[in-house]
C-alpha cells in the first residue's frame, strides 16, 4: 500500500503473460511469468504485420540462455495453462515456447555426436570469451566463425567487467576440443583428415541451428501448418546470427528484422494495451435452447470489462471487447478458445451481436485435427471476455531515403558453410531506405549483430527495419554417403522430428481417452530390417517390443507387401506387449524399389478390446484368450482400402473363453486406429520429404551411422563399467536376482568383456512361466535391456537398435520371461516389466528401486470401460534424491484430469495426494514418495486390480533404506478390505478404493541428516528450462 502510495498520480502499468498491460492494483505475479516473452510477441506482431502481407509470422526470439518460439496468423495464440520451472499455471497467457538453445547453450562431443546444451553458461560465468572462466558455447562458436566482431563490442568482461571478448581463450579452448574431435573421428576411421578450427565451430553452429528448428516445425506442422507458408520475425541479441540459416532450413523465403530487435521485448511492451479479462464456467451445449444464456452471458462479462477500463480512464471508442467461447465436442477433453466468425452462414448458429462460434471451431478443429465429429454436441466450458484499451499510438518515424550506395566500415574474414569468404561491414546507423546489401556481409548495430549469407539480400524499409530474401530456401545442402559427425548429429534431430511429429497426429486425431488424454501410446520409425531408427519419447515398454513386432511381420509377410498395406498385430508372439496394444504397421515404398525401404508404426493402448473383463486387463486371467481379440498379422488396409467389416468381425466375436465377450468400444477401436494409420502417413509424408532433399542412399546411410553411434556409446558405457567392477570385486561379471510378489523369481548375470565392450545377459534361473498373467512376452525383456542401457549412458544419444548390438540376451523358453503361446501376459507388460528393470539396475548398481508397478486400475460394466496407471516414488541413485508422485521407468502416462474421470465417468476422486507415511526410503539421498489415491464409486461396477510391490519393498542402495510397499484396500461402510495386489470385486455404490502406491528406495548410508534437502546436492550443471506447449506435450510422455 505504501508502494502505491508513493506512486500516487503516476502511471504505472505491468506486463502480463498474455501480452497485455495492467494497473498495478490489479497485477497478479502468476500472470506476469511470462511477461519478457510476451512483450517480444507483441512487438513482432504489432511491427512485423505491416510487411508481412497478411502471411503469418513466426516469432524467433534467441538470446544467451535460450530460444523462445511464437506464432502470430492476426490473433494472438492464448494458452489457458502452462509449466514453468515445475510450477503449473493456470491463467491466459501467450503460447510462447522455449527450447534450450541459446548463445550460452554448451557445447559437448559425446559418443562421436556433436551435442548443444540443453547445459547453459547462464549470465554468469558465461561463454569462454567473457573471460570468467566460462565453458564453450554457442557464443564461441559464432566468435571462431567471425559472426562475432570484439572490436564492436563494449568493454565489459572479464573479472572486473572491463575488459574487451577474449577471441584466444576461445581458439584455445577450442583447440582442445577440436583435437578430441579429430582423435575420435581418425581414430574410428570416419576420417582422414582432421577437421580445421572453423569446421568444428561450424558443426557445432549447424547442430545448434537444428535443435531451433524442431519447435518451429512441431508449431506448425503439429497443426497441419506448411512451416514455408510463414515469414520469420527474428529479434534478441543472437537471433540476427542465426536467422538466414534458419529460415533455409525451414524452406522460409523471407526474415524480418526490426531496426530495435535486440530489446523487441522491451519495446514490445510499450505498444501493449491495457488488459481486463473475465471469464465464468458455463458447462452447457452451444445449442438453440442455450443461446439466450451464452448471449446474455456475453453481455454481462463485456460490461464489466468495459466499466473496468473506462474506470481507468479509457473512453468507449478505445476499446475493444473480445468474446471467446471455450469449446469442446462432448466426450472428449480437447477444447478450443474459439472467437465468433462475423460472416452469417447459419443463421440458427448465430449469437446475436456476436457471430457463430460454431463455425470457428469446426475450423479450428478440422484444421488441428483433420476431422470433425458428425452428430456429437458441442459443449460450453467457459465464456470469456477480453477487453483492451488501447494505450499505443503505434507511428514510427521514417528514415532518410538513400541518396546513393552503402558502403562497409571494413571487410573481415566470415566462416560459412561453403568456406571463408571476405564479408564486408556494415553500421546499421547509417543505412538508410532502399540501401541494398547482398550477402555475405555483417550488419553492426548498438544491440546486436546481423549475419546476412551467402545468397541473402537484405533490403532496409521505410521505417529502418530490414526485410531478408532468402535465397535457395529450403535446398538441403548435397551430401554423399560418407560419414560426417555433424551431419550425423542433424539426422538424429530429423528422425526424431519424424517420430515426434507422428505422435503429434495421433494424439491429435485419436478419439480415445487413452491415446488423446494419458497419452498411452508410442510412434516410432524403423529400417528396412525393421531394426528401430527412431522414436520419440513415448512409453519406453513400446520402444523395444515394437522392434519385435516389426520383423515378425517382415518375417510372416516376405515380399508380398505393397504400397497401401497397412498390418495390424498385437500377439505377444509377434512382438505384441499386451494385447490392449494394438499396433500399426506401415511399409514405406519408394520409386523403383519393389521392397520397402523403412517402416513406420504406432502403438496404441485401446481401453477396451473384449475378454472376461470390461478393459481387457484381468487380474486373474490364465490364458491370452481371456484378455481379448489377438492379432499376429491381419491387414487392415489393403492397397488402400480399410478393411472395415474384417476388422469389425474380429474385435466384436468373443475369443471362446467362457464369460468373455467381443469389445464394448467399437467405435473407439475404429476411431483410434484410423488416426494410427493417419499416424503412420504423416510419418511416410515426413521421410519422404527428407530422401527429397537428401537421396534415398544418404538417408539409409545415416540410419545406419546412428544406430552404430548408439552402439558406439552402449559399449563404451560397457567397458566403464567392467573396470569399475573389476577394481570391485575383481571380476566383469554382474549378478542380481529380484522376485514377483508371488515369489516367482527373475534372474540375471551379466558377463562383460572388458575389451570389447560387449556383455551377455542370461537370465537363465528366472522362474517357470506362471498359472496367471504375469508372464512377459520376450519382446519385454529386450525393451527393459534397451531401456536401461540407454539410461546408464548417462548423456543424449539416440535410442535404437544400436543399442542391443554389443548385448546378447539368454532368454529361457517357457520361463515367466518367454512363455508358451497361449499364456496370459496382460500382467507382464504392466507389472514384470518393471520387476525386470529393478534386476538390471540393481546388477549394474545403477540406483535404488522405483515402485517396481504400474498399479493397473480398470473400471467399468458392459457398456463402457475405464483404464487408468497410478504414479509411485522412484528410487534414489548416487548424487539424487528420488522423486514423488511420478511414473518411472517401462510407463509414463498421464493421469486423467479429475474434472474428466468425474464428468465422464460414475466416479468421485475423493483423494490424491503424496502419501504421508514417509513411503520413500530413507538414505544419504531419500526415495520419492509414493501416492494415495481414492475413488469413489456411484453406482455398482466391476473394479480390476493389477498391482505389485505389495508384499515385497522397493529395495535401497549402498546402505540405503527399502520403501514402504504399496496396499490396495477397499472401504465398505462398515469395514475395510485388503485386496491384495491382484483381484476383480464387483463394488456397490458408496464404496471407496484406496491405493497407497510404493515408493523408491534410498541410496546411500543414512547420514545425521536423514532428510537432506535439496540445496544439498551438488548441482554441476545449470540446465535452461524449456517451456510452452510443444514442451508441454512432450513432457506429458516424458518419464522421470
Amino acid at each position: 500500500a505504501g508502494f502505491k502510495d508513493e506512486l500516487r498520480g503516476v502511471d504505472v502499468l505491468f506486463m502480463q503473460s498474455d501480452g497485455g498491460l495492467t494497473r498495478m492494483e490489479n497485477f497478479r505475479g502468476a500472470r506476469a511469468i511470462l511477461s519478457g516473452p510476451a512483450g517480444g510477441v507483441v512487438g513482432y506482431a504489432v511491427t512485423g504485420s505491416r510487411d508481412s502481407d497478411g502471411v503469418a509470422l513466426i516469432g524467433f526470439d534467441m538470446g544467451g540462455t535460450s530460444t523462445d518460439v511464437s506464432r502470430y496468423a492476426g490473433v494472438y495464440d492464448h494458452v489457458i495453462e502452462s509449466t514453468t520451472a515445475g510450477v503449473t499455471i493456470q491463467a491466459p497467457q501467450l503460447d510462447i515456447n522455449t527450447v534450450a538453445a541459446g548463445g550460452g547453450s554448451r557445447l559437448f562431443f559425446r559418443s562421436g555426436l556433436f551435442v548443444v546444451g540443453p547445459e547453459s553458461a547462464g549470465a554468469h560465468p558465461g561463454p569462454t570469451c567473457y573471460k570468467k572462466g566460462g565453458p564453450l558455447t554457442v557464443t564461441d562458436a559464432n566468435l571462431i566463425l567471425g559472426r562475432l566482431l570484439p572490436e564492436y563490442f563494449p568493454k565489459i568482461f572479464g573479472p572486473r567487467e572491463n575488459e574487451p571478448l577474449d577471441y584466444m581463450a576461445t581458439k584455445e579452448a577450442f583447440l582442445v576440443l577440436r583435437q578430441e574431435i579429430n582423435d575420435h573421428l581418425i581414430k574410428s576411421g570416419e576420417r582422414e583428415q582432421p577437421l580445421s578450427l572453423q569446421e568444428v565451430a561450424m558443426g557445432f553452429i549447424r547442430v545448434a541451428n537444428e535443435a531451433m528448428c524442431r519447435p518451429i516445425r512441431a508449431l506448425t506442422q503439429a497443426r497441419g501448418l506448411n512451416t514455408s507458408n510463414h515469414l520469420l520475425a527474428c529479434f534478441g541479441g543472437a537471433g540476427g546470427q542465426h536467422a538466414c540459416r534458419i529460415a533455409k532450413e525451414l524452406g522460409i523465403g523471407k526474415v524480418l528484422i526490426h531496426k530495435y530487435a535486440g530489446i523487441l521485448s522491451a519495446y514490445g511492451m510499450a505498444l501493449a494495451d491495457v488488459v481486463y479479462e473475465t471469464q465464468e464456467p458455463a458447462g452447457i451445449a452451444l445449442s438453440e435452447d442455450n443461446r439466450g444464456t451464452i448471449k446474455s452471458k456475453l453481455d454481462e462479462l463485456s460490461q464489466v470489462c468495459k466499466e473496468h477500463l473506462m474506470g481507468q480512464g479509457f473512453d468507449e471508442d478505445s476499446i475493444v471487447l473480445e468474446p471467446y467461447l471455450h469449446l469442446r465436442y462432448e466426450g472428449t477433453d480437447c477444447a478450443l478458445m474459439c472467437s465468433p466468425d462475423k460472416v452469417i452462414d447459419n443463421q440458427d448458429n448465430y449469437i446475436y451481436t456476436y457471430g457463430d462460434f460454431q463455425k470457428t471451431f469446426f475450423e479450428r478443429y478440422r484444421s488441428e485435427f483433420g476431422f470433425v465429429l458428425e452428430n456429437r454436441s458441442v459443449i460450453v466450458d467457459d465464456i470469456r471476455v477480453r477487453g483492451s484499451g488501447k494505450t499505443s499510438l503505434y507511428e514510427e518515424t521514417s528514415i532518410p531515403e538513400a541518396s546513393g550506395p552503402i558502403y562497409p566500415e571494413k571487410t573481415t574474414t566470415t566462416y560459412f558453410e561453403g568456406g571463408s569468404l571476405v564479408t564486408p561491414v556494415f553500421d546499421c546507423a547509417k543505412l538508410c531506405h532502399g540501401h541494398m546489401i547482398q550477402g555475405p556481409a555483417i550488419l553492426i548495430d548498438k544491440l546486436s549483430t546481423i549475419v546476412i549469407e551467402p545468397d541473402c539480400a537484405a533490403l532496409v524499409t521505410e521505417k529502418g527495419d530490414l526485410i531478408i530474401e532468402v535465397g535457395s530456401a529450403g535446398g538441403e545442402k548435397r551430401i554423399d554417403e560418407r560419414l560426417d559427425a555433424v551431419q550425423l548429429s542433424i539426422f538424429n534431430h530429423r528422425f526424431m522430428s519424424i517420430a515426434e511429429q507422428m505422435g503429434r497426429v495421433l494424439q491429435r486425431t485419436a478419439i480415445s481417452t487413452n491415446i488423446k488424454e494419458r497419452l498411452d501410446f508410442s510412434c516410432a520409425l524403423f529400417g528396412p530390417d525393421g531394426g528401430l531408427v527412431s522414436n520419440a519419447p513415448h512409453i519406453p515398454v513400446h520402444l523395444g517390443a515394437m522392434q519385435e513386432t516389426v520383423q515378425f511381420q517382415i518375417k510372416e509377410r516376405g515380399d508380398t507387401l505393397k504400397p497401401g498395406d497397412v498390418l495390424l498385430s498385437n500377439h505377444p508372439q509377434a512382438g505384441g506387449s499386451h494385447l490392449p496394444d494394438l499396433t500399426v504397421i506401415t511399409p514405406v515404398f519408394y520409386p523403383e524399389n519393389p521392397r520397402p525401404i523403412f517402416f513406420v508404426a504406432s502403438r496404441g493402448h485401446h481401453a477396451d478390446i473384449g475378454g472376461i473383463t470390461p478393459g481387457s486387463m484381468p487380474p486373474h486371467s490364465k490364458s491370452l484368450s481371456q484378455e481379448g481379440a489377438a492379432f499376429k498379422s491381419f491387414l487392415l488396409v489393403d492397397g488402400g482400402t480399410f478393411d472395415e467389416a474384417g476388422i469389425i468381425q474380429q474385435l466384436t466375436t468373443p475369443t471362446g473363453a467362457p464369460g468373455a465377450t467381443g469389445t464394448r468400444n467399437l467405435s473407439d477401436n475404429l476411431s483410434d486406429l484410423k488416426a494410427q494409420i493417419a499416424a503412420n502417413q504423416k510419418g511416410i509424408q515426413l521421410v519422404t520429404e527428407l530422401i527429397e532433399g537428401y537421396g534415398l542412399s544418404v538417408v539409409q546411410a545415416y540410419m545406419g551411422y546412428m544406430q552404430t553411434n548408439a552402439e558406439l556409446a552402449v559399449r563404451d558405457m560397457l567397458k566403464q563399467i567392467a573396470k569399475e567392477s573389476k577394481l570391485r570385486t575383481g571380476a566383469t561379471i554382474l549378478e542380481a536376482e529380484e522376485q514377483m510378489d508371488d515369489g516367482s523369481p527373475i534372474r540375471l548375470k551379466v558377463s562383460i568383456d572388458e575389451h570389447e565392450g560387449s556383455a551377455i545377459c542370461d537370465f537363465s534361473g528366472s522362474g517357470p512361466e506362471v498359472y496367471g498373467n504375469c508372464n512377459a512376452p520376450r519382446a519385454i525383456t529386450l525393451s527393459a535391456m534397451i531401456y536401461c542401457l540407454r539410461c546408464m549412458v548417462g548423456h543424449d544419444v539416440p535410442l535404437n537398435q544400436g543399442c542391443l548390438a554389443p548385448i546378447q540376451v539368454v532368454i529361457p523358453k517357457n520361463s515367466i520371461l518367454d512363455p508358451s503361446d497361449g499364456a496370459a501376459v496382460v500382467g507382464g507388460n504392466v507389472l514384470t516389466s518393471q520387476r525386470i528393470v529393478d534386476t538390471v539396475f540393481r546388477a549394474f548398481r545403477t540406483c535404488a528401486a522405483s515402485q517396481g508397478c504400474m498399479n493397473n486400475i480398470t473400471i467399468g460394466d458392459e457398456s463402457w470401460g475405464y483404464y487408468e496407471t497410478v504414479a509411485g516414488g522412484s528410487g534414489a541413485g548416487p548424487g539424487w534424491h528420488g522423486t514423488g508422485g511420478v511414473h518411472t521407468h517401462m510407463t509414463n502416462t498421464r493421469i486423467t484430469d479429475p474434472e474428466i474421470l468425474e464428468l465422464r465417468y460414475p466416479i468421485i476422486l475423493k483423494k490424491f495426494s503424496l502419501r504421508d507415511d514417509q513411503s520413500g526410503g530413507v538414505g544419504l539421498y531419500r526415495g520419492g514418495e509414493g501416492v494415495h489415491r481414492e475413488l469413489l464409486f456411484r453406482k455398482p461396477m466391476t473394479l480390476s486390480v493389477l498391482t505389485e510391490r505389495r508384499a515385497l519393498q522397493p529395495y535401497g542402495m549402498a546402505g540405503g533404506c527399502p520403501a514402504k510397499r504399496g496396499l490396495n484396500l477397499l472401504l465398505k461402510p462398515d469395514r475395510a478390505i485388503n485386496l491384495g495386489s491382484k483381484t476383480a470385486v464387483d463394488v456397490e455404490a458408496g464404496d471407496i478404493f484406496s491405493m497407497k502406491t510404493p515408493g523408491g528406495g534410498g541410496y546411500g548410508t543414512p547420514s545425521g541428516n536423514a532428510f537432506p534437502g535439496i540445496e544439498d546436492l551438488d548441482h554441476e550443471d545449470a540446465r535452461f528450462i524449456e517451456r510452452g506447449s510443444v514442451y508441454e506435450y512432450r513432457m506429458n510422455q516424458e518419464s522421470v
